[in-house]
């Protein structure tokens, strides 16, 4: 499949709500692995002295990256649990297979219940 075939096969894909949460799960899950690895990463350099770690330290203080940890970091994180519950429910319990639009709803819903009013008290801080 060439690269223009498979972009016009995404356009006019037409994705429901288990697909939906599936690549978001992904995409998530890649994000707070990302971002995991380059903490590592940073605890990793303080064998190589505090000047250095202090150096990247001013880095997490710049505003772009206090936006990236709300936007980025948050989201992918509470997103990432919250689909990882409605996982665990449509998998201990099969008969919510059935169901798994109307949980994905529900839990768009208790995501922006937590996430909106959470993310503006943090921009508000910033």
């Amino acid at each position: 499949m060439s690269v223009s075939s498979t972009i016009s096969w995404l356009a006019r894909y037409r994705g429901r709500e288990g697909q939906i949460a599936w690549i978001l799960h992904r995409i998530s899950g890649l994000g707070v692995f990302l971002f995991l690895a380059f903490h590592i990463f940073d605890i990793f350099l303080v064998a190589f002295g505090p000047e250095i770690f202090d150096q990247l330290l001013f880095f997490y203080h710049q505003f772009f990256f206090k936006l990236l940890i709300i936007f980025g970091l948050y989201l992918g994180v509470l997103y990432h649990a919250l689909n990882g519950v409605r996982v665990i429910l449509i998998d201990f319990w099969p008969g919510m297979a059935r169901r798994q639009a109307a949980l994905w709803r529900i839990q768009m819903v208790i995501f922006l219940v937590a996430y909106v009013p959470s993310a503006a008290f943090m921009l508000s801080e910033m």
